[in-house]
């Protein structure tokens, strides 16, 4: 037998058992389970696939995208051909969830939808429909289509915050162009980020159902036959593009918050408290002598911010919102960019030790602070950086004692991390330097290195190592 193909792995048998049982036991506890499950004695999830199926759509796209001739930027051969962009027709195809069928509204992925000229969708009964955006947003990789069609079935939305690793779920779409493909499995992680681009709103739902390619968009769900994810990434490796069992769904509750917001406005208006954030990891938490083992340290906090306003500082750590608790940077930062411009949140924040809650009325975000901070390690701590003792008698430095960085180079370690010429070094780890003698002396034992610095009339943390 061909090695690439088995009829049943011993893992995936065991879940299939595992799953007859919870079946079986489920359909002798009363008609609804049995309804579900089907015959006792025969258990199947059919009856529940009968009744969500209808709800998830085969979305197909068509348009054009421009795309520019590399030998345009050469000035000899630039001028032998067409002035512009050209264009390049493409098709694509994904899945899609009816979530309002009285209204038409179906959920998806923005890279379902992205570049489309004409979106088609295709029912379960072969219907086929054409639909309008209402709204998309990169940002999460949601989309909202429209649909004007009668007698649609829709999902009924779940709880994506109840539900657990080693919950089963089913996959439902339209992989391959194979219209209404069910595939089961359990959710093997949460919370999970990383996965998309850069300044992408991640918290991922990790399953092992099987998800490929068409796949987007499409369904997550629960044994209880409600909508917990939207399907949107896969994880493939040696340059398969199918599936190895690592798939991403995105939460429910954060599409229909998503949601909510693209069909009102038609856009994602996105909270904004104002500050730069590093999580906390072991190294920071002994270097800066802190308690907590997670949450997210302040590093920058915005001129005229929301986050100013309501008195945070640099140093503080955010260890909660709204009573909800802070596990790092990334989940900080999702959860106050699915807030809206003009929400109150309480942050609870550890500060000197003591832990203290702190109201904000947060601000909208128009475009991301700047990035001060780089994790990217080499020693020695300072390379590429020229330093001077500066004393308070120093003109034009606002009377303020440190180290005064008089150069640093282009491209440096120090550049990388986000140091900057005229910056003051007053603290290392918390502890005050005032020359190059006594800085060294805190790094040499050191094995994280955070400095304060005053930058004009403001105070940053710069992780140096």
């Amino acid at each position: 037998m061909n090695n690439r193909f088995r009829a049943l792995s011993p893992h995936a048998g065991f879940a299939l058992m595992l799953l007859i049982a919870a079946a079986g036991t489920l359909a002798t506890t009363g008609n609804a389970n049995a309804q579900l499950f089907g015959n006792p004695e025969t258990p199947s999830l059919a009856p529940l696939i009968e009744n969500v199926g209808p709800a998830v759509v085969n979305i197909s796209v068509s348009g054009s995208v421009a795309i520019s001739n590399p030998l345009s930027q050469d000035p000899f051969f630039r001028r032998f051909l067409p002035p512009g962009e050209s264009q390049r027709e493409f098709a694509s195809a994904g899945s899609g969830v009816i979530v309002d069928a009285q209204r038409g509204y179906i959920l998806t992925n923005h890279h379902v939808v992205e570049n489309a000229d004409r979106i088609t969708v295709v029912l379960v009964d072969n219907r086929s429909l054409e639909a309008v955006v209402v709204g998309s947003d990169p940002g999460s990789d949601i989309a909202v289509l429209q649909v004007e069609a009668g007698n649609l079935t829709e999902m009924p939305l779940g709880d994506s915050d109840r539900i657990r690793v080693g919950d089963f779920v089913l996959a439902i779409g339209n992989p391959f162009g194979l219209q209404h493909t069910v595939t089961s499995g359990i959710v093997s992680g949460l919370g999970r980020t990383g996965i998309g681009p850069d300044g992408a709103y991640e918290d991922f739902i990790q399953t092992d159902a099987s998800i490929n390619p068409g796949n987007s968009g499409g369904a997550l769900v629960s044994l209880t036959g409600e909508l917990v994810g939207i399907n949107s990434a896969i994880l493939s490796g040696g340059g398969s593009i199918g599936n190895i069992g690592i798939g991403f769904a995105i939460p429910v509750n954060m599409a229909q918050n998503v949601m909510e917001q693209l069909i009102e406005f038609g856009s994602v208006r996105r909270g904004l408290l104002g500050v730069n954030i590093v999580t906390i990891t072991p190294e920071i938490a002994e270097s800066y002598d802190l308690e907590a083992t997670s949450g997210a340290l302040v590093t920058l906090v915005a001129d005229g911010s929301a986050a100013e306003d309501a008195g945070l500082e640099i140093g503080d750590v955010i260890v909660s919102l709204d009573g909800q608790s802070v596990a790092d940077a990334d989940s900080l930062r999702n959860s106050i960019g699915l807030l809206r411009p003009g929400a109150s949140v309480e942050v609870g924040v550890v500060r000197e030790g003591n832990e203290r809650s702190i109201v904000a009325v947060l601000g909208e975000l128009n475009t991301a602070p700047e990035p001060l901070e780089s994790l990217a390690e080499s020693d020695p701590v300072f390379e590429g950086g020229e330093f001077v003792t500066h004393n308070e008698q120093s003109p034009n430095y606002n009377g303020v004692a440190g180290i005064l960085v008089t150069e640093v180079l282009s491209g440096s370690p120090a550049a990388a991390r986000g140091l900057r010429q005229g910056d003051i070094i007053t603290h290392i780890n918390r502890q005050r330097v005032r020359n190059i003698s006594e800085a060294t002396g805190i790094i040499a034992s050191a094995r994280s290195v955070i400095l304060q610095v005053q930058r004009g009339n403001r105070g940053v943390l710069i992780l140096m190592r």
